[in-house]
Formats: C-alpha cells, structure tokens, sequence
C-alpha cells in the first residue's frame, strides 16, 4: 500500500510539472494574453450566429444562415444533450489555451510510456520530446485547434489498448473505452483514422508474435475487449458522428449527384475528395529528412533572418529602405520543397531522432516492431502523389481514405512512432541489466549513422537546385533577388545541418560518459533533457513564441466591422451578402452577415456546384434567387472596399409562375444558366414526387418574414390563387419541417437544386421552418445509455481495484 501511495504522489508531482511547463512555454497567457490562430479567426466568424443565438436565447440551434447560404453547425462547436465526456474533456483542458492542449500532449504520451513500463523519469523526458516537437506546436500557432486535440488522447488510446494485450484487462479495457470516447469527442476523425491504421499495425505485430509464443488465445481475449471499449468509447459520442456523417453526405465530402463538369465534359464518378485535392500537399521523398534537420528545404514559406540575410544586405545594395528591406528579411520565402506552401518543418529533434536510431539497436521486443512499421507507413502515406502505387491504391479501394485532404497529415503517425521508440532505446540503454558491450555497440551504430547522414547531406548540398514551386514570381518581378533568396536558402540548409551535428555529437558524449560511469543516471537525464529541450524549443520558438500572443479580446472578437459592414447592417431586412474576393474562403462576412461565402474543409456540395457552374462566372440570376442583396466591390480610384446594392435580388421568398420538370440533376442545374429565376423554378423529377404546373401569380401577391431564426423561420403569404413559394434558403433534406397554418408536416422540396420550395393554398396562410434534426435525439439516447454504462464500469474499476490492492500483490 505504501508504494502505491508513493507511486500516486509521484504521479501527482508530474501532472504538476507537466502543468508548470506548459504555463512557462507559453507564458503570455499569464498576463491575459491569448495566441491568435488564423483557422480560429476563422471558425469564429462561422460561428457567431450560433454562438449569440446560445448565449441570448439558451437554446441551441444547430443550423446557421451565416456561412454558405445555411449549413448545420455539427461543426461549428454544436453541444449536444448528454455529452458528458466533452465535459471530462473540458475538465482535463482546464488550463488556458494554448497551454491546455500541450498539456494534454505531455500527460497522454506520459500515460502511454507508463504502459509500456518505462521509467517515470524517462517517460517524462519522452513526453516533453513528443509535446515540444514542432509539428505539434505549430499547429497550435496556426489553429489547429482540434488536430492538436485528438493527437493529445492518441497516446492514451494506445496505452489502454497495450495494457490489454499485457492482460492488463481490467484497466486496459477502461483505460481504452474512456480514451477512445475522448478521442472521438476532438472531433478529428482524419487523425483518428491514421491511429486506427496504426493500431492495425500495432495488432499485427502482436498477433505473429501471439501465433509463434502460442497465445492466440489471450490475444483473441485482448483483441475482443479492445473492440467492445472502442464501440463503447464511440457510443459515447454517438450524436457527433451520427450528425457528422449526415452532414458529410451533403458536403463536398459526399457523392455528387452530378455527372458532368462545368464545361460539359464528364465527370469522373467519385464519392469523396478527387484525388489532385487529396494529394496537393505531398511531402516530397527527400524533404522528409526535415524531421532531422529542420531547415533543410528551407523551414516556411516566412521565414527571418534579419539583417544577416543575402537577401537584406541585396535589397539595401538596391537601395531599398531599411525598414522595407527588414520586413522582406524578416518573412523570407525560404520553403522549396514540394509542397504549395508549410507553415514550418515536421522537425522531430536531432536527439530523438538519434535516440529513434539507438532504439533500432538495442530495443529487441515486439515495440520495436510496431513503432518502426508506424513509422515506413507515415513517410509512405505522407508522401502522397511523389509515391502513386500506395497512394492511389488506397485512394480507389480503402475505406473512407478519399474522403480526407493534405495526405502529409499521416506523419503523424511517425510523430508519435519517433519518440516512443527512442524513449524504449534510451531506457533500455540506461538499464544497469543491459551489457556495456551492448551499450557501446548500439551506440557506434547509431551514432554512426546518425553522424554519417549529417556529413552526407553536407556533401550533396550542391547536388540542390534550391529552387522551390513558387519562385516563378520572384524571378519573374524581381530578378537578382531570386539570387539572394537561393542563398539564404544554402545557408540555413548548412547551418542548421551543422546545428543538428553538434546536437548529436552532444548526445553520443553524454551517452558514452554514462556506459563508461563516468556520469551517473539521473545527471545523464538532466543534461540529455536539457539538451533535447533546448533543441526543439529553439526550433519551435522561430514559427510561434510570445509575437503571436494578443490581448484575449483580439482573439475572442477577430473582426472589425468595416465601414461597409456599418453600412450593411443599417438594413434590418433578411437577405444575404456576397464578396467576390472572399469567395468560399473566407469567414469575415460571416462574422457579420449572412453570407453565401465561408470557410470550412467540407463544404455545402450543392452550394460548391453553384460556384463552380454559375457564380465564377457571374449568373447574377443565382444570385438573386439566393437573395444576395449586397455585392462588395472595390472603387477602382481609391481602392476602398463597397457594399453594391443588388436592387434585383429576389428576396426572402416568392411565388413563381411555372415549376418546370427535369429528367436529373445535371440538367437541373445546367437550367440554371437561362432561367429567370423569379418567374419559373426548375427541380429534378426523379427524385421527388412533384408535378410540373403553371401557376397565377397575382401582383398582390406577397411572402414576408415574420420571425427569422438560425432554427425557426415564420413566413406570411397572401395570394388569392393556389401557388407555389420558393424560399432563398438551402434545402437540406435532414431534421427541417413545415407547416402551413395548422397542417404540420407539409411536404416541401428542392428546387433550383439547392433551394427550398412549397406548394401554398390560395388565401392568407402561416407558413413555418422548424430544424429539429432526428439524428440529435436518436444520437442523444444512444449517448445518454453509453455514458451511464461507462460510468458504472468505471465505478466497478475503480472498486475491484480497491479490493485488489488490499489483497494479495500482484506477481
């Protein structure tokens, strides 16, 4: 009992260290500060209806009209009844952001290390490896918030399902179920993806060493308590993905109903992303070695190098000013890798690299299996378009990997992989139990290795173009400078190469010193810590230190309203606002307006077709019937941005004189270019149960909003003959009712593609839009029954762990 006690107030210390640590790296938030992340920026501006809606009324509405015409807000921060392992969540992130997710980065991958029986001291060595490395700190700075969120319980995840295989099965099956259902709440489902193929892995190698130890029997046992805590974890989470995965359907992530392009030509038939899009950033082959050296294709397409640069000293030799000459120096395109554009290098750490490569030696259990298959998998993955067979194969035949972007993503696979197996390596190394021989061995090999990759990219430097994708500008608009910037470009690949040399040379002295006894254990540890966080800290600090931290309020308010924004909203009617610069990759409006623009990796896919097929190139009868009112444009002689009124704009809703019968949606939507919008509608008779008719359209006829809701729209209509109303709001074919008056559930439809449409008595009538999406209260039921069940697992854990310590020890 007394060395459980122990073990817990240990523990306890680390919780408290890791917490420490997190506050010092990101030490602004200390003074109110907050790290402004552009992605963020972003998802504010989408959802702000929905947050002021919450905040003003108590009710949560799970759609806005804000972004894209009218979307659900499943991803835009919806809360959902019954989702207490988002409060968990919320509890274990109590710290201020962004220090709250690198603590969550140090405490998994420390509860991981304690799984695999690893030293508490070396175990938090790995974990500030793994939270420290850049990747995962840039993604913080950029606003990565949820990728950050769901590589944070990875960790755990796996820890739960390795007990289990070590017949840990009580722990191990609570462990997994409760990490998985946290997991699943980060709401990342690409990262997900890449640690269920890791656990694959993970439960490939165990099953061969199951077959050849002769113990498939206890495997089996592990494999089908694994699979009911992950069903179980996900159960927990049942309304998220229920809601997601309909929503997915209707995004770009979904099948097109279309079957031809906008040109005319045939559409290639695919459901999910095409493959140019999925695989635009490809990390190239060679480019990889960033995880060594971290500027060795140049780091970011911004990076600075002051006064000392090429490219300053070139620009002041052509008298640029000083202060402009800075500014250029100080956000250099130095990036030429293959990618369009990265924020920073995936550097992982010249000592946990090494270390990585040590393990490779003297690690000689089933981990090390595992880990380095995770890792061939994650550089094959991640290296997209520049490795077609595997790409391609998994794009056309494996399960949902088309429905995911930016295939580099899948080094995180390695990201994790990398510092576990070094970690293993440095505790077996550490080990009095483990042979000096075999210590000394291990340590020539890596060390060699480590040592000789560096020296030989030294001399290939000048095997280099480079030259990077974007430097057609530059060449073209600035001429010599071109020159300067290739040379800043040699330089850091030299001084940063030399930089991860010393790192390693370091290392490998500490190391021998220690197989030698001339330091003892813990000094050792210290002084390789100090040096691995050194390392990565001054990597880490050169994309995101104390500069990107802003008062909280900036953060909590990203937009200013413009004078055209102050102009807009002095019309209180209902209509929406469209600027063609901002296009479908912008939030701004959002923040302010209703917009048919926004900013989402899965966007509405009948809103997309529209772009595609009429609004690039300017059908202004679209947007009319999609009740743009306001046109930002920009004045040509002062260049000031203005809202243009769109006095043709159809308005909220009106009656239309023909309803028009097409064969699919092809032709539906080709309709569109000629159609006038306000008189006729046009919709797909095979798949819905509409008739084409004519109508008489009084010229007292009239459709006025009442009541106007993210969730809840009231319409008054009036027309003495029968008619039929199309409304300017997106049709979505889940959770909206209708009724007319008293009659509810009124049948309405898609028209126009994308719109919604009614058929109306003659008369007076209340015409009502409610969005009470079914899949949230089947979703809620099925979380609700989960959560309970957990709970009471967790409970009778938490009691047979009790009784087991005060009874007889465990061998």
């Amino acid at each position: 009992m007394k060395f459980v006690s122990k073990e817990i107030l240990r523990n306890l210390g680390v919780v408290v260290f890791f917490i420490i640590a997190s506050l010092i790296y990101f030490h602004p938030v200390l003074q109110g500060k907050a790290i402004y992340q552009s992605d963020i920026a972003q998802y504010k501006g989408m959802a702000k209806e929905r947050d002021e809606f919450k905040k003003t009324t108590g009710v949560e509405s799970y759609w806005t009209n804000s972004a894209f015409g009218g979307m659900p807000t499943y991803q835009l921060g919806a809360n959902y009844p019954h989702d207490y392992i988002k409060k968990l969540d919320r509890l274990i992130r109590f710290l201020p952001r962004p220090a709250d997710y690198l603590f969550l980065y140090f405490i998994g991958f420390y509860i991981l290390m304690l799984c695999l029986k690893v030293d508490w001291r070396v175990a938090v060595l790995g974990s500030l490896a793994f939270g420290l490395s850049t990747y995962l700190i840039v993604i913080l700075g950029i606003g990565h918030n949820a990728k950050a969120h769901a590589l944070g319980y990875i960790p755990m995840v796996i820890g739960g399902i390795i007990l289990t295989l070590r017949k840990k099965y009580v722990l191990g099956f609570l462990l997994t179920t409760l990490a998985m259902a946290l997991e699943i709440s980060a709401n990342h489902y690409q990262m997900t993806y890449y640690f269920i193929l890791l656990v694959l892995v993970l439960g490939l190698v165990y099953l061969i060493y199951a077959i050849r130890e002769k113990k498939f029997k206890e495997f089996s046992i592990a494999v089908g308590l694994s699979i009911l805590a992950v069903i179980l974890g996900i159960a927990t989470n049942a309304t998220g993905l229920m809601a997601t995965k309909e929503y997915a359907d209707w995004s770009t992530r979904g099948k097109s109903e279309l079957t031809i392009n906008p040109d005319g030509t045939e559409k290639v038939d695919v459901e999910g992303l095409d493959k140019e899009y999925i695989t635009r950033y490809s990390y190239g082959i060679s480019e990889s070695l960033n995880l060594y050296v971290p500027r060795l294709f140049g780091g970011s397409g911004g990076e600075n190098l002051g006064q000392d640069s090429e490219s300053y000293e070139f620009l002041r030799s052509q008298g640029v000013p000083p202060s402009q000459a800075r500014d250029f120096s100080e956000n250099l395109p130095l990036y030429w890798g293959q990618q369009p554009f990265v924020g920073a290098p995936a550097y992982l750490g010249a000592i946990v690299v090494f270390l990585f490569i040590l393990g490779l030696f003297i690690v000689k259990t089933k981990h090390k299996w595992w880990l380095v298959s995770g890792v061939i998998l994650s550089l094959f993955l991640s290296w997209g378009k520049n490795f077609p067979a595997l790409t391609n194969f998994l794009i056309d035949y494996f399960p949902l990997y088309n429905k995911f972007r930016a295939v580099s993503s899948a080094q995180v696979i390695l990201e994790l992989c990398v510092p576990v197996l070094a970690m293993l390596g440095l505790w077996k190394f550490l080990r009095k139990s483990t042979e000096k021989e075999e210590k000394l061995k291990a340590l020539k090999w890596s060390g060699g290795i480590a040592i000789g990759l560096g020296l030989l990219l030294l001399l290939l430097k000048s095997t280099f173009t480079f030259e990077g994708l974007n430097d057609g500008y530059y060449a073209q608009n600035f001429g010599e400078l071109m020159n300067a910037i290739v040379e800043d470009r040699k330089a850091v690949y030299t001084s940063d190469t030399l930089r991860t040399l010393v790192y390693v040379l370091l290392a490998i002295c500490l190391l021998w010193l220690y197989a030698q006894k001339k330091l003892k254990k813990n000094l050792a540890l210290t002084l390789l810590g100090v040096l691995m966080i050194a390392d990565l800290v001054g990597v880490g600090r050169r994309y995101v230190d104390s500069d990107d931290f802003v008062r909280s309020r900036q953060v909590e308010q990203p937009f200013q309203a413009l004078t055209l924004d102050q102009q807009i909203l002095q019309d209180e009617s209902v209509f929406r606002v469209f600027d063609p610069s901002e296009g479908l990759n912008g939030a701004r409006l959002s923040y302010f307006h209703k917009s048919i623009g926004g900013y989402h990796a899965a966007k509405p896919g009948k809103l997309l077709d529209l772009f595609e097929f009429h609004l690039y190139s300017n059908n202004i009868d679209v947007l009319n019937m999609l009740n743009v009112k306001y046109i930002v444009q920009q004045d040509e002689e002062t260049g000031q941005s203005f809202p243009a009124f769109n006095e043709d704009a159809n308005g909220p809703g009106w009656f239309i004189e023909n309803l028009i019968a097409v064969d699919n949606s092809d032709i539906e939507i080709k309709a569109l270019d000629s159609l006038n919008t306000k008189r006729s509608a046009v919709f797909n008779s095979s798949i819905q149960s509409l008739k084409p008719s004519n109508f008489k359209v009084d010229s007292t006829a009239t459709v006025n909003v009442v009541d106007f809701r993210p969730n809840y729209v009231v319409y008054e209509t009036n027309n003495p003959n029968p008619g039929f109303v199309v409304f300017s709001e997106m049709h979505y074919p889940h959770g909206w009712t209708a009724s007319i008056d008293d009659e509810t559930n009124v049948p309405h439809y898609r028209v126009n593609y994308a719109l919604r449409g009614i058929a109306v008595p003659a008369g007076k009538h209340k015409i009502v839009f409610e969005f009470e999406p079914e899949v949230v209260k089947t979703g809620s039921t099925i979380a609700l029954a989960s959560n309970i069940l957990l709970g009471l697992l967790l409970l009778g854990g938490v009691f047979w762990s009790f009784k087991k310590s005060n009874g007889k020890p465990e061998e």
